[in-house]
């Protein structure tokens, strides 16, 4: 029996943030593009991370501020009320991001979609069902990436049982206990939510602190935020065991007591499929944890790649970076190749780690000459206004060879907002001097920037 085959300019596979950019774009520039997903249009940000955890951070945020009013002018009286967050995350934020909205848009712009699981058939082909498509000009792949659960004995018997953060994301009540396995960024952030909502929480990470890629200095200032919360929280863990027991999740630790709880979220991380994409058509390892790009989102002729699975950075802003080029590359504009050394990225606990560029180790592992500054945020005018939850620094790593910046850290009430800065400084290489003769307005959090621009110095 004869495959049916169908042909287009573009066949994008995928439809996340990113893809979706890639997708509408080019159809808008007329070329004939077919746009394929198996679930919904935008990919886990809007329905799953960036938008609707942020949604549940605001309102554990402002459980918080509320218990802080007796430091500053007089007493509480906000009630954490999980149902109604978890009714506002389900009806908001699907009436924004509805995948039948985003479907009429693209097809509006002159797509064509198709609802299925696609995979590779050779570079320029991709197979959904009995169907080919075949494209003429370039296949986009977009598949992103999926949670990844570690090879703990007994943790893959408990599949479908325990919470990924999906489940997390769209819990209609709050459990009693929740043992969290991972201490990176989605662990810290739904760690914290859930304990400011009343949830007795464990975080267990095997790494010898959290949000190990991070500054030690962030690891440090978010391990005393959570322990202000109640959050109990386990680090150099060897788990030798996962199992469900009486009711409870309990992770066996070596030389320590088991920890457990009535849930069980797994945050380890999130790993793209390769070989259920059948990459091993277009020359591409299916081992491989990443698809190899060039600087202009090639795999190999004829086929992009941009988001999750290409291995640059699991951030919608990423994925929206590259859909950028890899359109103009397609158009055959002769864009400038990706930079990625001004990549920045948040932690959007209370406070905020922002932060962008290199850490202060990975500078010295490659041979940087380099210099420190650093200045606290409770030690600013505006650290000292805002008293009770003022935790944080600043942070900047200069490359002294060039007198440049080449990694900062903002950590603090609005860390992710004071990057900004940051984050341009490194990306245009802006000199250290110019910076320093700066105005930096007053009273702010960012004119913190400034004293740590002299503390370079000292």
């Amino acid at each position: 029996m004869t495959k049916q085959v169908e042909q287009a300019d573009v066949i994008v596979l995928g439809m996340g943030p990113g893809t979706e950019e890639v997708a509408g774009r080019l159809a808008r520039a007329k070329l004939d593009v077919i746009g394929i997903d198996g679930m919904l249009i935008g990919g886990e940000c809007p329905y799953w991370g960036c938008v609707p955890s942020k949604m549940m951070i605001r309102a554990a945020n402002l459980i918080a501020e509320g218990r802080r009013i007796p430091g500053m002018a007089g007493t509480s009286t906000i009630t954490p009320d999980w149902a109604s967050v978890a009714r506002r995350i389900r009806d908001e934020a699907t009436d924004d991001w509805n995948d039948q909205v985003a479907v009429d848009r693209f097809v509006g712009k002159g797509g064509r979609f198709v609802r299925g699981w696609g995979s590779l058939d050779g570079p320029n082909r991709i197979v959904v069902d009995d169907v080919t498509y075949e494209a003429r000009r370039a296949v986009v792949i977009g598949a992103g990436a999926k949670a990844w659960t570690p090879p703990i004995p007994g943790l893959a018997e408990l599949e479908g049982q325990y919470w990924t953060n999906r489940d997390a994301i769209e819990a209609e009540s709050v459990p009693e206990s929740l043992v969290i396995l991972g201490g990176g960024a989605i662990g810290v952030e739904l760690g914290q939510v859930f304990a400011r909502f009343g949830a007795a929480v464990s975080i267990v990470e095997g790494a010898d602190r959290l949000l190990a890629l991070e500054e030690p200095e962030s690891s440090t200032l978010v391990a005393e935020a959570l322990r202000r919360d109640g959050v109990d929280t386990h680090t150099s863990a060897r788990i030798t065991a996962a199992r469900h027991h009486g009711g409870r999740f309990v992770l066996d630790l070596e030389g320590e007591a088991p920890v457990s709880g009535e849930r069980l979220l797994v945050a380890t991380g999130r790993r793209p499929d390769l070989a259920a994409l059948n990459v091993k058509s277009i020359g591409v390892d299916e081992t491989a944890r990443a698809l190899p790009v060039d600087g202009r989102l090639r795999v190999t002729d004829g086929v992009w790649a941009v988001g999750d699975i290409t291995g640059k950075g699991a951030f919608t802003h990423v994925s929206m970076y590259q859909a950028n080029i890899a359109i103009e590359d397609i158009l055959g504009n002769d864009p400038e190749p990706a930079d990625y050394r001004a990549l920045p990225r948040v932690t959007f606990t209370d406070p905020e780690i922002g932060s962008v560029g290199l850490s202060e180790a990975a500078a010295r592992q490659q041979k940087l000459d380099v210099r420190v500054g650093y200045y606290p945020v409770p030690s600013s005018t505006r650290g000292w206004i805002h008293k009770v939850g003022n935790e944080g620094f600043i942070k900047l790593i200069e490359d002294t060879g060039r007198g440049v910046l080449v990694g900062a850290t903002s950590a603090g009430p609005t860390g992710g907002e004071v990057l900004s800065m940051l984050t341009l400084a490194i990306h245009a290489q802006v000199p250290v001097e110019q910076l320093r003769r700066m105005i930096y307005a007053y009273p702010t959090f960012h004119r913190a920037v400034e004293a740590a621009l002299t503390d370079l110095v000292s």
